[in-house]
């Protein structure tokens, strides 16, 4: 190139803009959502979307920093390796140490004053950091050698997972193993593990479930029996509504007292004690009420298109890292969509998923947008790198 090209004409504003948007109508939708809470508890209507908004601050920084980075820096194994020892660290000090602290049911998290970290979200973007990383070195030999290539990392990853899902954190466990998963069968092994890992997990699938509804959930602990409730009562929460089926039943009234355009922000009827976790994993359900059927499919109009955009950035990329890394990223929120919507409409029981953007929680907004900038800025290489090659080509004619 005649010039060094500087890094912010090379900012893809398909994905900057879209996160910008979805940020903002996020925090509207927290306070909007958390102001009656917080006012029944003693607190500033607007103190829940202060600690969001500092988050978001924190999450502006991070992008600014990881866009400015060199991709060489992502890809230094001691760099990588330390990172997820730390997130390994932390899975263990939550559940085996005094560190850790219970909420919902869920040796998660470590609580530090008011705040409060959760490793498990973390956990996601090193499985992707560190899969992509593996698998991109090993690109010459990785269709003919499944067990060299894959099974040691999984060993590593598959033992991560495991210390999520002890936690009990049966939602994330899952999303974590799904997104490892995709990203294998997107790094150029052998087509016919896809269908293998199609097969096994469909038969897999159903077979559980349908084991786990004519048991009874018999053979389930009985501290891990709310994941058998959570089956029986998905297709009809209507039958058991003031026990079992009081949040779904209660996200299914949210819903329909929205209507096409809603009842205008800050007047949703079951945020006010009627449905738990309104300003979390059912925000969707209080953005459906408030805004309406056509204001809900605008936002997930523009969340799909941010996915799409990232994992297209993935499928044109040149180098093995940062096709994989744009993959596992766009899959890990589209799965997180995907979870929480099906949760929430009883296509699949619940699993306390928050949903992107909107959800009220530091942790989750921090990592999305940590991933957004890993994005932003292997979209900037790769523009570069084509900027070099068709210079070069200009000049060898």
């Amino acid at each position: 190139m005649p010039k060094k090209v500087n890094k912010r004409h090379l900012l893809d504003y398909s994905i900057g803009i879209p996160y910008i948007l979805l940020s903002i109508i996020g925090l509207i939708m927290v306070y909007s959502s958390t102001s009656t809470y917080a006012l029944k508890q003693g607190k500033s209507a607007a103190s829940m979307v202060t600690n969001q908004f500092l988050f978001w601050i924190v999450s502006l920084i991070a992008i600014f920093f990881i866009y400015k980075m060199k991709t060489s820096v992502f890809q230094n194994k001691g760099f990588i390796m330390f990172a997820i020892t730390v997130v390994s660290v932390l899975l263990l000090l939550v559940k085996f140490t005094p560190l850790g602290s219970n909420i919902n049911g869920a040796d998660g998290w470590i609580s530090i004053g008011s705040f409060n970290m959760q490793p498990a979200e973390y956990l996601k973007i090193m499985v992707i950091w560190y899969l992509s990383y593996i698998l991109a070195r090993r690109q010459r030999y990785i269709d003919k050698e499944f067990k060299k290539a894959v099974f040691r990392p999984m060993l590593l990853v598959g033992s991560l997972i495991f210390l999520v899902a002890i936690q009990p954190d049966f939602g994330n466990a899952a999303i974590i193993t799904l997104i490892a998963i995709v990203i294998i069968l997107a790094s150029g092994i052998n087509y016919m593990y896809t269908y293998i890992a199609g097969g096994v997990g469909i038969i897999g699938s159903i077979a559980a479930i349908e084991l786990l509804i004519l048991s009874g959930g018999n053979f389930i602990p009985a501290k891990y029996k709310y994941i058998y409730n959570r089956f029986a009562i998905f297709t009809n929460p209507f039958v058991d509504e003031r026990n079992l089926g009081h949040q779904l039943a209660n996200s299914y009234y949210a819903m329909s007292n929205g209507g096409w355009f809603g009842k205008g922000l800050g007047n949703s009827i079951q945020k006010k004690g009627f449905l738990p976790e309104a300003y979390s994993d059912f925000i969707f359900s209080i953005t459906m009420e408030e805004l309406g059927l056509v204001g809900a499919l605008v936002i997930l109009a523009i969340l799909m298109f941010l996915i799409a955009r990232i994992i297209l950035v993935g499928v044109r990329s040149k180098r093995p890292f940062n096709a994989l890394m744009c993959i596992g990223i766009g899959t890990m929120m589209l799965l997180q969509v995907f979870i929480n919507l099906g949760g929430l409409t009883g296509i699949i029981p619940l699993t306390g998923i928050t949903f992107p953007f909107l959800s009220h929680g530091g942790n989750s907004l921090l990592i999305t947008s940590i991933s957004v900038g890993f994005v932003l800025n292997i979209s900037a290489d790769e523009k570069r790198q084509k900027m070099e090659q068709e210079y070069h080509m200009l000049t060898m004619q």
